[in-house]
């Protein structure tokens, strides 16, 4: 776990990539697991590969999606509330773990 400085977090990329990149591929593992591994596939490379994840103060994180994230997805058959429903379900998987991996949030909280 990093030591969180919100202020070194306005520049996320440079001071807590690692982190960034832990706290993705966790919530990504994990999802894998229990959803259907195509659309988890779908949403990771072609809707989360342009999120942005934002700290909020108090230990919240929000991320934040690029336009018409439900239109990005391509290549697969999936109803849209399908696609929408699930990315909800990542989008709050992925700040529970920029929580735990900041130090947040402890492993028996999620």
């Amino acid at each position: 776990m990093a030591d969180f400085d919100p202020e070194k977090f306005e520049d996320k990329y440079a001071n807590y990539f690692n982190e960034l990149q832990k706290a993705y591929k966790n919530a990504f593992n994990r999802l894998n697991e229990r959803y259907d591994s195509e659309l988890i596939h779908a949403i990771d490379q072609q809707i989360l590969n342009e999120s942005e994840p934002f700290y909020e103060g108090d230990g919240e994180f929000r991320v934040e999606l690029p336009e018409n994230p439900v239109e990005r997805v391509q290549g697969i058959v999936v109803k849209d509330e399908k696609v929408e429903e699930m990315l909800e379900i990542y989008v709050e998987e992925i700040e529970t773990e920029l929580r735990r991996v900041f130090g947040f949030e402890s492993e028996s909280e999620s």
